[in-house]
């Protein structure tokens, strides 16, 4: 059920233009991408930044793509990532992601796109995906629900171990009200002296400082003036055949794979399409009490009770529940405008005692 397969980490070797092709699951692999009349490479890093590669007119070859399957509510507490205010700083000043590399991008639906920055970045050193927390609330954005369950997300990271050397990122998180007034120079200044970083990665659309006023080729030129690696990807792009027949809304979707397109996609029902985008089956988390136990095969859970974001209404066959400890149970699902409705043929849901008010069950849409 999780993306899963041991893949060696490749060897770094030099490619000509002409080498990048798509392979896996449709996506084109990233590459180190140029910019103006010259190639993004690592600038020259801190002394006590130990870079494992120096890439200079090197294309990073793609990792494919190939994977295995198997709102109201309150969101569980974050076990798995680290905020920029957790804990006190060390006396030396040092972060969590002190000579770290740090991917950086909005993280929302975790998809192929972002594991590739997590990618790239253990390549280089140890990951992090840099994320900013509360923008909704700073721009006054209507509240939806996540695409990963808050409480979900470690697994996912936890699954891209072996794309990443055995290194799974870690996220840190940054409220968006503390950096949202920042200039690109001052951003980058407070990864260099604050955060102590030695190297990011972001994707060659990636804009960044007050009103995105920053673009890639600055991050490159800010970041060899502060002594920080920097490495630009291509974007991995969606080459699904009727991707373009999609009504997209967002100005700045050029073909890419992107979290509004997986939003797009489960709005549709096309749980396959959701899956190459994200790279792994989509699982949708629930908070069941045992007045939503309709039958011994049957549960009926209202959406109050999702962490996350379900497909669009509908009736989803070879789907499998995660119900308590016990094992993963084949089931069918129905989405309607008020609950998600569970059922198996044969198997109990559940034999646990309910000592607690609720459980979190899991459901994977095959």
């Amino acid at each position: 059920m999780l993306c899963g397969g041991s893949r060696a980490l490749q060897h770094l070797s030099d490619y000509h233009h002409h080498h990048h092709t798509s392979i896996g699951l449709g996506f084109c692999g990233a590459k180190i991408v140029q910019l103006s009349s010259f190639f993004l490479r690592p600038s020259q890093a801190k002394a006590s930044c130990n870079f494992s590669h120096r890439l200079r007119h090197r294309v990073i070859p793609s990792s494919g793509f190939h994977y295995k399957t198997s709102g109201e509510t309150p969101i569980l507490h974050n076990c798995f990532s680290q905020r920029e205010d957790d804990h006190e700083l060390p006396t030396d000043g040092s972060t969590p992601v002190s000579g770290g590399i740090v991917a950086l991008g909005k993280f929302d639906a975790l998809h192929v796109g972002h594991r590739e920055l997590a990618i790239q970045a253990s390549r280089i050193g140890t990951p992090y995906l840099l994320s900013f927390v509360g923008m909704a609330e700073v721009f006054g954005w209507e509240p939806r629900a996540p695409i990963v369950a808050k409480c979900d997300r470690k697994r996912v990271l936890t699954s891209w171990d072996s794309y990443c050397g055995n290194k799974a990122p870690v996220e840190y998180e940054i409220e968006f009200a503390s950096v949202r007034h920042l200039t690109p120079r001052e951003f980058v200044e407070k990864l260099s002296k604050e955060l102590r970083v030695c190297g990011v990665v972001a994707g060659e659309n990636y804009r960044f400082g007050y009103k995105a006023s920053g673009d890639a080729s600055e991050l490159v030129r800010l970041c060899e003036e502060y002594g920080i690696g920097a490495y630009i990807i291509s974007s991995v792009m969606d080459k699904k055949q009727d991707s373009q027949k999609r009504d997209s809304r967002d100005s700045k979707d050029r073909g890419q794979v992107s979290s509004t397109r997986v939003r797009q996609a489960l709005a549709a029902g096309d749980m396959s399409y959701v899956s190459e985008l994200l790279g792994r089956a989509h699982r949708l988390i629930l908070q069941v009490s045992t007045g939503d136990m309709q039958t011994e095969r049957r549960v009926s859970v209202p959406r109050s009770a999702l962490l996350n974001l379900p497909p669009g209404n509908g009736i989803y066959k070879a789907c499998l529940i995660l119900a308590g400890d016990g094992p993963s149970v084949p089931c069918s699902v129905v989405v309607d405008t008020s609950c998600i409705h569970v059922e198996t043929e044969e198997l109990q849901l559940c034999n646990s005692d309910w000592s607690q008010e609720f459980q979190l069950w899991s459901v994977e849409f095959g």
